[in-house]
């Protein structure tokens, strides 16, 4: 059995490191509500630019339009994929980045036979992908801490110049879907080449779209900045399902000291009162060898 001297000391180092807890998970919590804002702020004008790029795509191989002639959406025999994975550049935030980096992983083993290009937004899905062998071209660090759309232009400029040039034939943006605080779901959206989804219903087709000069110059001009905007916007909310696992993985490991202090403090208690028993019997032996 431990002595009190042991368990006491065991007892403040438990709560030390609930002091830390605490302090993360309230900081989680303020950088929680400032993501949130963010988020929400550029929310409306993500969706929007992304149905304007839906009635691009329903308009493409429309009449007098072949894919094949249209910058962006033409149609390849795929070799190589790019794939961005969004994670972060720390840990304490519960299965965060093991989520995504499993989710990202499966679709690339699914791909097999494709060379996979990676690039990570983030320490934690470069450190995941290396220890497996997978080739990581890019690693963008810094993203989930400051998410600024400078950091979205460098890194769509980079997917964009990598398809352009033949370098890549596909490319996918990976990151986590913000639900609720406590519900984060791993998604994958195709980025290039830009097709019609067919499960998109028939909204995006009946959009009236008008080109000036063309669909073709038009296209050229507008998908690299929907990339650019896209790769924001999932930086926004990647950073935004961090800071909720952050806080919720804290505000357990809070409670979890918590528990583990009040089971040390019993354990204490327990010696404590079976050594003031040992020190009374051995008063009351000692009284009785005297008589």
């Amino acid at each position: 059995m431990a002595t009190m001297k042991v368990i006491k000391k065991r007892i403040s180092s438990v709560n030390n490191t609930r002091k830390i807890m605490k302090a993360m998970d309230l900081v989680a919590t303020s950088k929680l509500q400032k993501a949130r804002l963010r988020f929400d702020d550029f929310l409306p004008m993500c969706e929007n630019i992304k149905l304007v790029m839906e009635g691009v795509k329903a308009s493409i191989g429309g009449e007098g339009e072949g894919e094949e002639e249209v910058e962006f959406a033409e149609s390849r025999d795929v070799k190589s994929i790019a794939y961005v994975v969004l994670t972060s550049d720390r840990g304490l935030c519960g299965g965060f980045n093991v989520n995504i980096s499993k989710e990202a992983l499966a679709f690339i083993n699914a791909n097999e036979g494709k060379d996979a290009k990676i690039i990570a937004v983030g320490s934690k899905g470069a450190d995941y992908f290396r220890r497996r062998g997978k080739q990581v071209v890019f690693k963008y660090a810094g993203a989930s801490e400051s998410a600024v759309f400078e950091s979205a232009e460098l890194i769509g400029d980079r997917v964009t110049a990598m398809y352009k040039s033949g370098e890549v034939d596909e490319v996918y943006l990976i990151y986590s879907h913000f639900e609720s605080v406590l519900a984060h779901s791993p998604r994958m959206e195709k980025l290039l080449p830009i097709m019609a989804d067919p499960d998109n219903g028939d909204d995006a087709g009946n959009i009236d779209m008008k080109y000036d000069p063309d669909v073709g110059t038009f296209i050229s001009y507008a998908v690299p900045m929907y990339i650019n905007i896209t790769v924001f916007g999932a930086m926004l909310e990647s950073a935004l399902c961090e800071y909720s696992s952050r806080m919720t993985s804290m505000d357990s490991a809070t409670r979890n000291a918590t528990d583990l202090i009040d089971d040390l403090t019993l354990e204490y208690n327990r010696v404590r009162q079976g050594l003031i028993t040992q020190e009374i019997t051995e008063i009351v032996s000692g009284a009785n060898a005297l008589k």
